[in-house]
């Protein structure tokens, strides 16, 4: 990897790869209401290719839980690669900027939580256009920065650490892992939407989920729901 930037992302994940599943194996609702959301925004996907799948956790769940396969990945760290093997992933090694995806291959390109953590994502959604077949689509699925978990967590970036007493009676009881915080830059839904436009995409659909504070959003899970505009993890589908 070319940047030291991508390099640090990649390092995070390498040392701290076991303590993202932990995360959300401890958030069983909050999981689930995000692998939901993800297979609404898949239905019948194609070949389709993960970008950043990481360990491949919300693989093995959209197969599970929705007999959705997605069994192509790429990932920077070699420690979740690791893991996404392990359960079944084919798995290149590398970043969404640099990586050869191919031209007119898959049916649908996934970036499931990863965008805020791509630097260069004019270049990644460029590439995955090139990748699409003809009437193909991209799903794009990220926590949003205009939302209350963004919000949350730029502010525990900017402090540091989730032990601050700003924090006292908000943050949730298992918080997201600092280290991977301090390394991610949200970005808003529009500011994402308004790039793929740029590039082409066209047929836009949005779907959410999340929609209850941080500190509740674990209590219960939660369907699908169409549109942008309150939950903390939003999907973008768009078709080249």
């Amino acid at each position: 990897m070319k940047t030291k930037t991508n390099t640090k992302k990649s390092l995070s994940f390498d040392q701290y790869a076991n303590k993202y599943d932990a995360w959300f194996m401890e958030n069983e609702n909050l999981l689930k209401s995000e692998v939901a959301l993800v297979a609404h925004a898949l239905g019948n996907p194609g070949r389709t290719l993960s970008i950043g799948c990481g360990s491949g956790l919300f693989e093995y769940f959209l197969k599970k839980d929705f007999n959705i396969e997605v069994n192509e990945g790429i990932e920077p760290s070699e420690s979740m690669t690791e893991i996404a093997r392990k359960r079944g992933m084919e798995v290149r090694i590398g970043t969404a900027e640099e990586s050869s995806y191919g031209e007119e291959e898959y049916d649908t390109i996934l970036f499931n939580g990863t965008p805020s953590y791509i630097s260069d994502i004019n270049t990644a959604f460029e590439k995955a256009y090139y990748a699409l077949k003809k009437g193909g689509r991209i799903i794009v699925i990220d926590v949003p920065k205009e939302g209350s978990f963004a919000m949350l967590y730029n502010l525990a970036k900017t402090v540091g650490s989730w032990e601050d007493i700003v924090f006292k009676g908000v943050k949730p009881g298992s918080v997201y892992p600092i280290e991977f915080v301090k390394d991610a830059n949200w970005r808003t839904t529009l500011e994402k939407a308004d790039i793929l436009k740029s590039i082409g995409y066209i047929n836009f659909y949005y779907a959410q989920t999340l929609t209850k504070h941080p500190l509740y959003s674990n209590e219960e899970f939660e369907e699908p729901q169409q549109g942008y505009e309150k939950g903390d993890y939003v999907a973008i589908v768009c078709e080249k």
